[in-house]
């Protein structure tokens, strides 16, 4: 075991890490930051999305180690004084999920491409959630949800 120090969702968290052990481990295991969830352990679902420096990263291919002196922003971190990130609430309120499992490395993909680029045409949004699999199909309501998220943070840049 190794003492790592980790900026997650803005605090630096001083945790023991195994040799090799992956952020998602670190972060569900050791945090208690359960949100990020293991799905296939492969780097193929994206359940594990993070945001690693702003970037959508699947936690569950990455080393904890190699997450030393970056940004790691979790679900849990995206709200902000309790204010829900625009993206969570779009979700809640198009109802873009049903068993919710993807839901967490979904509002993380949409929040990192939102980070990038507001003004997103459907392509985008499709394309940027490609890597995203939902077992109940709700597809629809996800990109009415990432659509209804971009208009409202264009709508708080502008106002």
């Amino acid at each position: 075991m190794a003492t790592v120090v980790l900026t997650v969702n803005g605090a630096k968290r001083k945790v023991e890490a195994s040799p090799g052990e992956t952020l998602l481990s670190l972060l569900r295991n050791r945090l208690d930051l359960t949100g990020t969830k293991y799905g296939c352990g492969e780097g193929q679902c994206g359940a594990c999305t993070v945001l690693v420096d702003g970037r959508a990263t699947r936690s569950c291919q990455v080393a904890a180690s190699e997450s030393v002196g970056k940004s790691i922003v979790t679900i849990e971190g995206l709200a902000v004084n309790g204010r829900l990130h625009p993206v969570q609430a779009a979700f809640l309120e198009e109802e873009a999920f049903q068993c919710g499992f993807c839901t967490p490395g979904m509002i993380v993909a949409a929040a990192a491409l939102l980070g990038r680029n507001g003004n997103v045409r459907d392509e985008e949004i499709a394309g940027s959630l490609a890597g995203s699999i939902c077992r109940c199909g709700t597809y629809p309501r996800i990109l009415s949800a990432v659509r209804k998220a971009a208009q409202a943070m264009r709508k708080g840049a502008a106002g």
